[in-house]
This record gives C-alpha cells, sequence and structure tokens, in this order.
C-alpha cells in the first residue's frame, strides 16, 4: 500500500471515461482511496454511482471541498479518466496544479505525460512532490525480448480477451483471481494497463506503450517473473482491445506468444459497432466467429462473460440465456452473479495439468 489517494474524474464519474476510476473504486491494493472529486456527482457515494454498491468513498466537489471536510489526508492524487487520445483535459490542469501545490503526488496513466509539462513539472519540482506517469515507456535497455522460455511454465494461463475496448476485461480478470485464491488456488493476475498498475494486483507491463518490438517479450517476461516469485496453480491475464478491433487490434500476442491456452470471452450485447462509434459504421462481429478465430491460433474459450452495461436484469438475462444454448458455454454476468461457475472449469484445468506432468 502506497498511501492514501484522491481520483480526479472531471465531472465523469458516471461516464465510461472514468473507466480508471471505476476500477480504482471497485478495489486497488496499492492505494487506499479516500475520496473522489467530480463536480457532478458530488455528495453521493462513489460506488454507489459506479455501480449501485456504497463503499463509504465520498464524492467531493472539488478539492478545497475534500481538504476542508475529510478526516483524512490524501499523499496521491490519481487522474481517474481515459480519455479517447489520452490527452489532459484543460479543465483538469488547475486541479492538479493545486494538489500539487498541497504537496500531494500525482499518479496520471494518460497517454499524454505530465512530468513532461514544463509549468507542471517545476511546480512539482518546488514542492518536492512526484509526478508519476504510467504509460511513459521504459528504457529500451530495460525491455526484453521474447525468449521462448515460457514454454516451460507449467502453470495454465487463462486470458480474459473481449470482442471490444471498454469490455471491463480486467475487472473480470480481477474477479477471477479474486474468486480463484477463495476457491484454494494460487492464482496470479498479470495486469497489462494503467489501470492494473495503479490496482496494483499482480505483476505486469502496460502494453500500449511498449514499443512493438517489445510487446511479446514483456508479456513473457511477466508471466516468467510472476510465476519465479509465486509459483501460481494458475494466471489470469488482462486482455487488451480486440484481435479484430480496426482501432486497436489486440490479442493474438497472448494466444502466440503468451501461449495461453484458455479464454474467457467478454461480451457487451448492448453495443452494436466498435468503439461505440456508429459514424464508422464497423460492426462487431457475431460471437461465435470471434470465438471459432480463437479456436484456431489454439486456444479453448471456457465461458462467456458479459458486460451487461445498457441493459436490463431482465435483458441481460435473455442474452445470457440465448448465447447459452447458441454457443454451447457457460455465459456468466461477473458483476451481478459472480465468477465461481468459470473456477470449477478452472480448477479441472489445474488438476488436468499437474497429472500431465
Amino acid at each position: 500500500m502506497d498511501g492514501n489517494a484522491i481520483i480526479l474524474t472531471n465531472g465523469l464519474l458516471n461516464q465510461y471515461p472514468a473507466k480508471t476510476a471505476h476500477g480504482l473504486i471497485r478495489g486497488t491494493e496499492r492505494f487506499r482511496i479516500v475520496g473522489v472529486i467530480d463536480a457532478v456527482s458530488a455528495g453521493q457515494d462513489a460506488g454507489e454511482v459506479v455501480d449501485g454498491k456504497k463503499r463509504g468513498i465520498l464524492v467531493h466537489a472539488d478539492l478545497a471541498d475534500f481538504l476542508k471536510n475529510s478526516p483524512e489526508t490524501a499523499q496521491y492524487c490519481l487522474v481517474g479518466i481515459a480519455p479517447k487520445g489520452g490527452k489532459l483535459p484543460t479543465s483538469m490542469k488547475e486541479t492538479i496544479a493545486e494538489a500539487i501545490r498541497q504537496g500531494i503526488n500525482i499518479v496520471s496513466g494518460l497517454h499524454e505525460y505530465l512530468s513532461d509539462m514544463p509549468d507542471l513539472a517545476a511546480l512539482a519540482q518546488e514542492h518536492g512532490v512526484q509526478l508519476i506517469d504510467v504509460r511513459k515507456p521504459k528504457p529500451k535497455s530495460e525491455l526484453h525480448f521474447w525468449t521462448g522460455k515460457i514454454k516451460n511454465i507449467p502453470a495454465p494461463r487463462v486470458a480474459v480477451l473481449g470482442t471490444d475496448v471498454r469490455m471491463g476485461k480486467r475487472t473480470t480478470t480481477r474477479l477471477l483471481t479474486q474468486a480463484a485464491e477463495a476457491a484454494g488456488l494460487k492464482a496470479q493476475m498479470i495486469f497489462t494497463g494503467q489501470t492494473g498498475w495503479m490496482q496494483g494486483r499482480g505483476t505486469g507491463f502496460i502494453l500500449d506503450s511498449t514499443y512493438n518490438d517489445f510487446v511479446s517479450g514483456e508479456l513473457e517476461h511477466a508471466i516468467l517473473s510472476s510465476y519465479e516469485t509465486h509459483q501460481p496453480d494458475v494466471f489470469f491475464v488482462e486482455g487488451q482491445a480486440a484481435l479484430r478491433n480496426p482501432s486497436g487490434p489486440c490479442g493474438s500476442e497472448y494466444l502466440v506468444s503468451g501461449q495461453v491456452k484458455y479464454v474467457v470471452l467478454q461480451h457487451a450485447p448492448a453495443r452494436i459497432y466498435f468503439d461505440d462509434n456508429e459514424e464508422l459504421g464497423i460492426k462487431i462481429p457475431p460471437v461465435s466467429t470471434e470465438i471459432q478465430l480463437i479456436e484456431l491460433y489454439g486456444a479453448k474459450v471456457l465461458a462467456l462473460t458479459l458486460n451487461t452495461a445498457g441493459l436490463t436484469l431482465e435483458q441481460a438475462r435473455e442474452y445470457q440465456r440465448q448465447y447459452q444454448e447458441e454457443l454451447g458455454l457457460p455465459v456468466v454476468l461477473p458483476l451481478e452473479d459472480g465468477v465461481e461457475p468459470i473456477i470449477d472449469l478452472v480448477k479441472e484445468i489445474v488438476n488436468k495439468e499437474v497429472a500431465s506432468v
């Protein structure tokens, strides 16, 4: 635990761009979240705004409100939004500057680096605080090429892939890891995004800010390092984007370089177009064809998990029934029902892999 933290969401707490905040509010081992700064949702419990579950995290109208009224102090201020393009909204910059003046360290997962902004960098130096840009690439000297040593790791890897971006893959990966641990398995999570780093569970790297030549090697290295340290029974690997999303095709690295043989596929039935972008008109292909593609890579889809955004619970249950009949697979609603049925399948895999050694 690095310390207490507040999250900045720029009035977007109740919207998709605040997915980093949503993940942190649901759980983080790296920080203790003591408040959220969001003028639109001020006065509410942050957990209730995110998913209807009270978590005792108050939303404040602004930083001044937090500083005046919160019984807690904060050592860190987390940028909790992930807007398209990854740029810092101008409206957030003054709040960050004020946090720096208050001696609060800033953590950002944006593509635009706060430490490269001369005014913020100078202010941080003046007040002796850190600007931590999670997505800033490591020096090439610290990166790894793929070696093939992954083939010697006996623990099975289960990747949570999706049919599009912003599907909740990281959340499902965390839920699977936690459920496996509760069921008595030694489980480790491999995170691959900035929010996963902020949450602090497991080992990983930031895939979309890693030089392309090193992505396969960094994925392998994360798994190798984790296995050497923890000797887990199973890995759960956070997926990014989607195999056929034209704005960010991703997934083959897991299946090929990570030697992932098992997949949990996440899908949002209410979403029709990639990136929710109707103007481009590129429709998300049928789930059945995504499963076929994954199988062509040599992996097995264990279950389908549903992101129920935009659906009533009744509608979600109907999709669950339809997909189970169509695909012949378990279909799970992770946030509503948990992921225990998938853990039963994972236990069978672990037992089979142990028996084959």
